[in-house]
């Protein structure tokens, strides 16, 4: 097995792989892209969408592949039975390590509709990912900070308008679109400096689950709910590439989204507010329930 051969011989092997991978992927990728942008032919576009989407599930399953041969990773999932590749799904989780969503594409991947998430804009620079997320509709916004917000606060409308183009995009075709709720990862500093009320996670913030749910309102059939651990510990992407991830453990429900969600003014409504932060606080004492029911059993650790 791939596994057992010596760590600095796998690590290099696993990252020549994946960067290999990824200029195998993307060269098509770009391609297709670039067709998609001059043609425009509505049918020609829908056709291309489609194909570069298998290609971003196709470079999926080869980095799921090597993470399956050269590690000793092992998955605890529960709840996956029902989700449909056909769905319109919120995807929201608690956020860990830079590894979720590689994890996560691994766990969902053909399983739901491609999973898009919102990202900073500065990251549409990285080096191919960049163009890649791009070309993959996945959708870009400043998250201006507040100090900046407090001196030109028209800017704040920017991201909304950004959440709202992307989100008419998707209403038209099977969508997964995920949100790390949190806004970060979690951290012991973190933690103390929000006062979280939860014992393994940070507040849940509102506001972008709120806009998106405003634009596509009944497109959306359901939310879900993933809940991430690592028994071992928090790891890093070096860990991962290095084989020092023994196990991750998944929890999925699927959970109906309250209609009068879909119907509130979040932004101008006092009420609506309330009501929506409201009901992510109780998805998230459910969560930090759950992971303290696991610390008892011994399958994560303690805090």
């Amino acid at each position: 097995m791939l596994a057992s051969i010596p760590g600095f011989l796998r690590t290099p092997l696993v990252v020549l792989l994946i960067v290999l991978s990824t200029i195998v992927h993307t060269t098509p990728l770009f391609l297709v892209a670039f067709l998609k942008w001059i043609v425009p032919v509505r049918g020609f576009r829908s056709i291309c969408a489609s194909v570069l989407v298998r290609l971003a599930e196709s470079w999926i399953a080869f980095n799921s592949g090597l993470i399956a041969l050269f590690t000793r990773t092992r998955f605890r999932i529960e709840g996956l039975q029902g989700l449909r590749m056909d769905g319109h799904y919120l995807v929201l989780s608690n956020h860990q390590s830079w590894v979720d969503i590689i994890f996560m594409q691994k766990v969902f991947n053909r399983r739901i509709p491609f999973m898009r998430f919102f990202l900073k804009r500065q990251l549409i620079w990285v080096p191919l990912l960049g163009l890649a997320w791009w070309a993959l509709d996945f959708p870009f916004m400043n998250r201006y900070s507040r100090k900046v917000l407090s001196r030109r606060p028209e800017l704040a409308a920017k991201d909304k308008i950004a959440t709202r183009k992307a989100c008419e995009k998707f209403k038209g075709m099977p969508v997964s679109i995920m949100n790390f709720v949190e806004g970060t990862r979690f951290t012991e500093e973190k933690h103390a400096r929000q006062g979280s009320p939860y014992a393994r996670l940070l507040r849940p913030k509102a506001g972008g689950v709120a806009f998106v749910l405003d634009a596509m309102g009944s497109a959306l059939h359901s939310v879900v709910d993933v809940t991430l651990a690592y028994p071992a510990g928090t790891p890093t992407l070096l860990d991962l590439v290095s084989g020092r991830i023994p196990e991750v453990y998944f929890n999925v429900r699927e959970r109906e989204i309250p209609a009068e969600l879909l119907q509130c003014d979040y932004e101008k409504d006092s009420a609506s507010r309330v009501r929506f932060q409201r009901w992510l606080n109780e998805i998230w004492a459910d969560k930090d329930a759950l992971l303290a029911s696991l610390a008892l059993e011994g399958k994560i650790a303690c805090r």
